[in-house]
């Protein structure tokens, strides 16, 4: 430790000011001493997801792996202290196109943006990890703030944009130019009171406190996650049987970017993990697989007198979250099969929604906790199969569509090109209420389901324990590998309900059909044209 050296003097957002020479990263300074927020914490500390970007003189750097003694000197300027006009600009862009959902990564890519100037805006988002949106309404938003055009949300009423999104999303959520540049997301690091005390879990069940995140992490002896070696195991075997069509998947981490946070006051009730998104159904508030950040964050507010937030590092959420229960099915030709599922609560009802005629097995195997909540689990891959099945019998040919019905009445198709590099969507699904909300969505279950498909997958070991714990290691599609989505939303004046995730089952199975039903999942470079 770096304790007793003079403290570090630097400028941020035209200020002077003098830190502890403590060891401490960047980021840790400007969130906790100097109550600047709107770099985010969201691989902890692994440079990899962009979320904590800040400008130093200048130019984009993340800010979770730079110690604070290195840029002694240096000009600092975070979201904060952008020009008002040129932050205005960026979230104005940022709203009107749907470039923003939960909005914990937008600052990170706003200064990233600002900061690099790029000629094109894919290849600028390689440092930087948007679960959300698909990345193609970022690129149109630095079109829009390139062009130097008006960003007008003139005809949009964003308070049924945060409807259409809280529907798409499963909680509530707030849709302003606000949420781009960090602020009024609610997320739960960003809440807790000043002068919070710090806890942090072990990786053995047990929690450290201090009085600053980093001295928390040292006395806890944490050491940062790496990629491993392990190449991805598929967990069930597809049961033998005459089948048109077989579908085997592996493990994937939900990699939502805001690791689970929670903090109490002595007596109170501990704050929702749960900020400005739902985190695809991954974080539980209740149940088996509940966060178990805000039973500490209570614990130990009451142990201790003091407000106290509990937080998960970037490892401690993919050993801990819950994860989308792999599967292993055939189905035959008269539309028969039997499907087998690593067991979890739930998931049986979920399945037979859209496929009553699968005979369904829970099968108990080692692996992290699973979860019926995560975004379709279940019912997505029996509708993808189902699908595949149906198409086949129809002799499906490339440029045809695909249709899934979800369990709640919405509709969408969905059509892969992968020599033009396109799909195609559209979607049924009540009052869109907001029409750039739910392209938004769209694109971004679009975005996640040719990425689950193609190239996702998380190592776990014969004990069961994942062993990818970057989140570079998890395999999401980067920006500059997505094809093009185009979204159609069809008229319709009845209720409004979700339409992202039969958006997500109908990709998933276009991709799937492109790749040639390539019974494993990820099919990877298995796709062709």
């Amino acid at each position: 430790m770096d304790s007793d050296r003079s403290p570090v003097s630097l400028r941020v957002n035209g200020h002077t000011v003098e830190v502890p020479a403590d060891g401490r990263s960047l980021l840790d300074v400007l969130r906790e001493d100097l109550g600047l927020t709107g770099a985010k914490d969201g691989c902890s500390p692994q440079g990899q997801c962009g979320c904590c970007t800040v400008l130093v003189d200048g130019a984009p750097r993340v800010a979770c792996v730079t110690p604070v003694r290195r840029v002694q000197g240096r000009e600092i300027t975070t979201v904060e202290g952008l020009d008002a006009d040129v932050a205005a600009d960026w979230a104005q862009a940022f709203c009107a196109v749907g470039a923003s959902q939960c909005g914990f990564c937008t600052p990170g890519i706003v200064m990233r943006l600002e900061g690099q100037h790029p000629t094109e805006c894919a290849p600028a988002l390689l440092g930087h990890l948007c679960r959300c949106t698909g990345w193609q309404t970022i690129g149109e938003a630095w079109e829009l703030r390139s062009a130097a055009q008006t960003a007008s949300k003139a005809g949009r009423d964003l308070a049924k944009a945060s409807a259409r999104a809280t529907i798409e999303g499963g909680v509530g959520q707030m849709i302003d130019p606000s949420i781009v540049l960090g602020g009024g997301g609610g997320f739960a690091a960003d809440t807790a009171p000043a002068g919070a005390l710090r806890a942090v879990s072990d990786g053995a069940g047990n929690w450290v406190v201090a009085t600053t995140l980093a001295e928390a992490r040292r006395v806890a002896a944490k050491t940062q996650g790496r990629r491993t070696t392990l190449p991805p195991g598929w967990p069930l075997e597809i049961p033998e049987g005459d089948w048109l069509v077989r579908l085997q998947t592996t493990w994937v981490e939900p990699a939502y970017l805001e690791t689970d946070a929670s903090w109490c006051l002595p007596g109170g009730e501990p704050s929702s993990p749960v900020g400005n998104g739902g985190a695809f159904g991954a974080k539980a508030l209740s149940g088996p697989t509940r966060s178990p950040v805000m039973e500490a964050a209570r614990h130990l507010a009451d142990l201790h007198g003091v407000p106290v937030l509990a937080s998960l590092s970037r490892e401690d959420s993919v050993r801990l979250g819950p994860k989308r229960p792999p599967v292993a099915a055939g189905v035959d030709a008269n539309g028969n099969g039997l499907f087998r599922v690593v067991a979890t609560p739930g998931i049986v009802a979920a399945i037979a929604s859209v496929a009553p005629g699968l005979t369904i097995e829970q099968v108990v195997v080692p692996g992290p906790p699973t979860s019926a909540a995560i975004r379709g689990a279940g019912w997505v891959e029996a509708a993808v199969l189902m699908a595949a099945a149906t198409a086949l019998r129809r002799s499906h040919v490339r440029g045809d569509s695909v249709t899934v019905r979800a369990p709640n009445g919405a509709e969408a198709s969905a059509v892969f090109d992968q020599t033009a590099g396109s799909i195609v969507v559209e979607v049924s699904c009540g009052d869109p209420l907001d029409i750039v909300m739910l392209r938004s969505y769209c694109i971004g279950a679009a975005h996640m389901a040719y990425s689950w498909v193609t190239s996702e997958s998380l190592a776990v070991d014969p004990a069961g324990q994942p062993n990818d714990l970057t989140i570079r290691s998890f395999g999401i599609v980067r920006a500059i590998d997505m094809p093009n989505v185009e979204v159609s939303v069809r008229n319709d004046t009845t209720t409004p309900i979700n339409g992202s995730d039969a958006v997500f089952a109908a990709v998933a199975a276009a991709v799937w059909l492109e790749a040639g039903l390539v019974p494993r999942w990820p099919t990877s470079d298995k796709i062709s044209s």
